[in-house]
């Protein structure tokens, strides 16, 4: 089942910044082949819906490994049956209401 997801992972007790961390979660959804994109608050994540929940768990275990005792994470996920549609897709619809162009 195709599915796509919006992530936000947490490391807690590794001090203010959390940069480190994400960028290690971008690195585990690069090498696992899947299509994302990065945002301020997380990252919007497409695949398959094993391969997906496996990068999410891979996630959580390089965070660990990177020194981050706990992780609190949100997981928003959508999936629909009536049709394909990926998440440039879903932005696209917004910019033709609007009548403007993707950056």
């Amino acid at each position: 089942m195709h599915v796509i997801v919006d992530l936000c992972v947490i490391p807690l007790g590794v001090g203010v910044s959390v940069a480190n961390y994400v960028a290690e979660c971008q690195r585990v959804l690069e090498a696992a082949g899947l299509s994302y994109q990065m945002h301020a608050y997380g990252t919007n994540i497409e695949g398959e819906w094993d391969e997906v929940m496996a990068a999410v768990k891979k996630c959580h275990e390089v965070v660990h490994e990177k020194g981050a005792p706990r992780i609190s994470s949100s997981l928003k996920i959508g999936t629909r049956t009536d049709r394909d549609q990926s998440m440039q897709d879903k932005i696209d619809s917004v910019h033709e209401i609007l009548g403007t162009r993707p950056e």
